[in-house]
């Protein structure tokens, strides 16, 4: 689950887009305004992807919202190195904020949350991951005025759309209301969201730039979003192949195929005196010729109580 990217802008229906205030001073070509205007499409694809629309509807699983936040690791441990090293060139400095938006330290405790004291030793980098990372880095170390596509990209998408992901994750995951688990999003030294990123851009907007640079910063956003949609489509392949989580966050519930001794539920398994399957014990149970009738009873009460609701 990377974070919601920085949107362009947009209607209400849109969870990811934030709320924009009109500003008589905005000229069109301040590089906000271009970023906001070429990297809609962008956007949009990105926004599109089955990941975002599973996650926002709630459907995540807790191992690939893990693995989400492995990837969000790799990639801001990745851009903030390169922003501590480019702090003092003019073409990034006014726009570094290490105290109001580095994301690194709340990413690792997120992970020790999820994986325990040693999860250095328990994560990688995966290949879509490790792509946006040489990206970063390349950037960095030769082309450092194209960080601030990279930056206004992430942070700005972290204190918009970002905020309503942290819920969906929280409610969906059944994460603690201590918000463990979910420190990425909680910007503790950012006290209006807004406020800080009418200032952002105006910084950014402030920076010394000629109409080639602005247009290559542009470009390069663009490139961060197919970065992050790489990422996005590799996280829905290893989803499909996750096995499906039970619900509350139980054991998944066997379902009749296969050998019995790989039920969760299995007695030895478990460790309990019963040896039966809940699944097996149930199908026996239904087999019973009154537990049919009382079914099928019960299913024509329903039935009728359903057509008396739809006339």
């Amino acid at each position: 689950m990377p974070s919601a990217l920085e949107s362009p802008g947009g209607g209400e229906e849109d969870v990811l887009h934030y709320e924009e205030i009109e500003d008589d001073a905005v000229s069109p070509m301040d590089l906000s305004e271009l970023l906001k205007e070429g990297t809609k499409e962008s956007h949009d694809r990105a926004e599109n992807t089955q990941f975002v629309k599973d996650f926002l509807k709630g459907r995540i699983k807790k191992e690939l919202f893990k693995l989400a936040t492995v990837a969000l690791y790799f990639t801001y441990s990745a851009l903030e190195e390169e922003m501590d090293h480019n702090k003092d060139n003019p073409v990034f400095a006014p726009l570094y904020f290490p105290v109001e938006l580095h994301r690194r330290e709340a990413l690792a405790k997120d992970l020790k949350y999820f994986y325990g004291d040693d999860w250095k030793e328990k994560i990688q980098c995966s290949e879509a991951t490790q792509q946006y990372v040489d990206r970063i880095h390349h950037v960095g170390q030769h082309e450092p005025e194209l960080l601030v596509a990279h930056a206004y990209t992430r942070y700005m998408g972290d204190l918009s759309g970002g905020q309503v992901l942290k819920k969906v994750a929280q409610r969906a995951l059944k994460l603690p209301s201590t918000e463990e688990g979910i420190q990425f999003y909680v910007f503790d030294n950012i006290s209006n969201a807004q406020q800080f990123k009418q200032l952002y851009r105006a910084r950014m907007n402030a920076l010394d730039l000629d109409k080639n640079t602005k247009e290559r910063i542009v470009e390069e956003a663009n490139k961060a979003f197919r970065f992050n949609m790489q990422v996005f489509d590799e996280l829905d392949k290893i989803g499909r192949s996750l096995a499906e989580e039970a619900q509350d966050g139980g054991l998944p519930v066997h379902d009749g195929k296969g050998d019995i001794r790989k039920c969760p539920y299995y007695a030895d398994k478990l460790g309990t005196a019963s040896p039966g399957c809940p699944f097996h014990a149930a199908l026996g149970l239904a087999r019973q010729p009154l537990v049919q009738l009382v079914l099928a009873a019960c299913m024509a009460v329903a039935a009728g109580a359903a057509a008396w609701y739809i006339l």
